[in-house]
């Protein structure tokens, strides 16, 4: 076979061919390497996913070693520079961009479900003033399940999509609601006449004196822009808990507030938050050498350098960077940025850091401007679970009309006791 592996077992001798598709294999295609005819079969043992293959999926293309990430084929600074949100998000949903109509109408079904209902308020409105809002958004997103038992139907094309509008449309006004209840603020409701990214801006910042808000409109392309580049990223830990759920044939609602947990831990949606503490620590240029020092000696990290994926510099971070200047310009200048390019610029040419391909990532400028923007850093992976929502609802439905896909069940490799028994 031309394109196939071929496998020597040493233990028996015994010679296998093994089909190569896509460059990968088949690990059940391993399960027919035995010892003896009792046996299960080879197993592949990977930990974290590192070189496991869960799914195939035609939503988002990443090349590490080349510092690509595509959408459906458009690259990622081409999305960032021509279009919208919401046409990215039907781009992920659908598979194409929309066209003028199309658009119209997408905008039109999401923005018809912003609002929710006033009981969803109430919820948010017992948790204490302190909650944190990434919290509050995960039990919220659970609790819509029990307001919308018809999105049990996931096998019908009319109420996914029904759901897929209500979780784009309702992601900014549950956000914008925990933020405000922590503040101690009123709700401020939606407003429809107002695009996406201004209408989420205006709940958030509206005072409650005031009849009117004008979100400036750089911070809002800002914004806008910032929702395009977190919108997907291929089989990352959230979008991989949303299929594992969703492969029980749960509800979009249930599935997507596991995605939301799996993206509140520090490792995932907090990342921002961490590179902001951390040049808080460092605190002034100064300081930056010493620090430099420290992790090449292994005794701390450098938060915001390095990706599991990317080896080269993360294409998003490069966007960033430029969306940075314009922010401040209208913010002033974050008093952590000349600590951040400091850092950035030793890094860069340090061959310490090069050889590790440690480069800037989408988390070490996304923080900067949104602490510039007035957000607090507790609502930072908030701002990152309203975008996502539109790739993680793309990665349910492709998972759900997946032919090939079952219900998520990892292998394990068992090490405890054979067998033993109670002695009494």
């Amino acid at each position: 076979m031309a394109d196939s592996l071929s496998i020597k077992d040493n233990r028996t001798g015994k010679s296998y061919e093994i089909p190569v598709q896509d460059d990968s294999i088949r690990a059940m295609d391993l399960r027919q390497i035995k010892v003896s005819d009792s046996d299960f079969g080879l197993l592949s043992y990977d930990p974290a996913f590192m070189n496991t293959a869960s799914c195939k999926s035609s939503i988002t293309f990443i090349d590490g070693d080349k510092g690509i990430l595509r959408y459906r084929g458009y690259p990622i600074d081409e999305l960032a520079r021509k279009c919208e949100y919401l046409e990215v998000a039907y781009l992920l949903i659908h598979g194409e961009l929309p066209n003028k109509k199309q658009y119209e109408e997408w905008k039109h079904n999401i923005t018809f479900h912003t609002m929710v209902h006033e009981n969803v308020k109430k919820f948010l409105e017992e948790f204490r003033y302190d909650a944190h809002p990434m919290g509050m958004l995960v039990s919220a997103i659970a609790a819509l399940s029990t307001f919308y038992p018809d999105a049990k139907n996931i096998t019908d094309e009319n109420s996914r999509m029904l759901q897929i509008y209500r979780l784009i449309g309702k992601m900014p006004t549950i956000a914008a609601f925990a933020y405000r209840h922590s503040q101690g603020m009123a709700t401020v409701y939606p407003n429809n006449d107002l695009s996406y990214t201004e209408n989420f801006l205006t709940m958030m910042y509206k005072p409650p004196a005031s009849p009117t808000y004008e979100a400036n409109p750089i911070l809002t392309k800002a914004l806008d822009v910032l929702f395009i580049l977190h919108a997907d990223h291929e089989q990352n830990a959230s979008a991989n808990a949303m299929r594992s759920v969703g492969s029980t044939h749960a509800d979009p609602y249930t599935s997507e507030a596991a995605a939301t947990a799996a993206l509140y831990g520090p490792l995932h949606g907090g990342a921002n938050e961490e590179v902001l503490r951390m040049l808080e620590e460092i605190g002034s240029k100064d300081k930056v050498p010493e620090i430099i020092r420290q992790v090449k000696e292994k005794k701390r990290l450098l938060m915001g350098f390095g990706h599991r994926v990317y080896k080269n510099y993360d294409p998003r971070a490069e966007i960033i960077k430029k969306i940075a200047d314009q922010v401040f310009e209208v913010t002033g200048r974050n008093r952590l940025l000349d600590i951040a390019l400091e850092l950035e610029k030793v890094a860069l040419s340090d061959d310490y850091f090069i050889s590790k391909h440690l480069y800037p990532n989408v988390d070490f400028y996304s923080g900067l401007i949104y602490q510039a923007m007035g957000f607090p850093m507790d609502i930072f992976p908030v701002l990152f679970a309203i975008p996502r929502t539109s790739g993680w609802l793309a990665q349910w439905q492709e998972m759900l009309l997946d032919p090939e896909q079952k219900i998520a069940r990892p292998r394990q490799i068992y090490t405890g006791y054979r067998e033993r028994h109670v002695s009494k």
